[in-house]
């Protein structure tokens, strides 16, 4: 089986409806795919219906953008929760409000030293979408200021430009304890990729994991070969199923579709804990 367990489509960042990346799913031979957009279950309908149309296995889930009290980015991905969990929603919720803000106060720096405005962005975020800096970075594209999303995120959307802005994001261990609370599956995204930024020290994953985590999303192009290495071992001593991963963006970065896959023993894990949605499994 060739399972996918990463992608985004455009209800967040992604640059596919989602009908269209499920479509893409089926075209690239995967048997199981799952959507997980940043901070939004929005995609789930319309990825269902297409997902029983192409005879693709679909496994619903989110992204969930976390921050340590360091500072430090985490993103958790989580799988088969109930989207209408109260504690889950109220913490979603606040997120992409705080997304919103601090994608509208970066375009006003960017605007005093680019032709750029709130607009621009806009004309790149599908209706209902969470805004997030991608689209900043298309909006950038499109006037011609970088060539593609890489650089953008390389030059003027790092951490480190003036034009950043911060936004809040759930505290990692809540996060997992919220997803647990709504029956999903949470699993850690690309924990060590360290060329996305600082990653978190042993001490997180072994609180995260206390609090419930499950899963670790080993095979993932951001993460590096001995990086790998350690999260296997972490894994086999405290028990967590691994996943392989595309993080598929269609047009958005070189990510294929399939480029890392799950094992069929790590689904059925998932599938065991899941219980606050369920899976389309034709």
């Amino acid at each position: 089986m060739k399972i996918d367990l990463h992608t985004h489509s455009n209800v967040s960042d992604g640059t596919q409806p989602p009908a269209e990346l499920v479509a893409a799913a089926a075209a690239a031979r995967l048997d199981v795919m799952a959507l997980t957009d940043h901070d939004s279950t929005d995609g789930w309908a319309p990825a269902l219906h297409a997902a029983k149309l192409h005879g693709v296995g679909l496994i619903p889930g989110m992204e969930i953008s976390c921050k340590t009290a360091r500072g430090i980015s985490v993103h958790l991905l989580c799988y088969l929760q109930d989207p209408l969990h109260p504690g889950l929603l109220e913490e979603i919720s606040k997120a992409k409000v705080a997304r919103q803000t601090r994608a509208e106060r970066m375009v006003e720096r960017l605007a005093e030293d680019y032709p750029l405005n709130w607009d621009d962005v806009s004309a790149h975020v599908a209706p209902g979408a969470t805004v997030g800096r991608p689209h900043i970075a298309d909006a950038l594209v499109a006037a011609g200021i970088v060539s593609d999303r890489n650089e953008a995120f390389a030059s003027i959307l790092t951490s480190h430009s003036r034009y950043f802005v911060s936004h809040y994001a759930v505290d990692p261990v809540l996060a997992v304890e919220l997803v647990r609370a709504a029956g999903g599956v949470p699993v850690f995204a690309h924990p060590v990729a360290t060329g996305r930024g600082r990653v978190v020290e042993p001490e997180i994953f072994h609180d995260m994991i206390d609090a419930g985590l499950l899963g670790l999303e080993v095979e993932h192009r951001d993460n590096p070969p001995e990086g790998r290495a350690w999260l296997r071992v972490l894994a086999r001593e405290r028990g967590l199923f691994m996943t392989g991963s595309s993080d598929y963006h269609g047009a958005g970065k070189p990510n294929l579709l399939g480029e890392n896959l799950t094992s069929p023993d790590a689904l059925e894990r998932l599938l065991e804990w899941g219980t606050g949605t369920a899976p389309f499994l034709p």
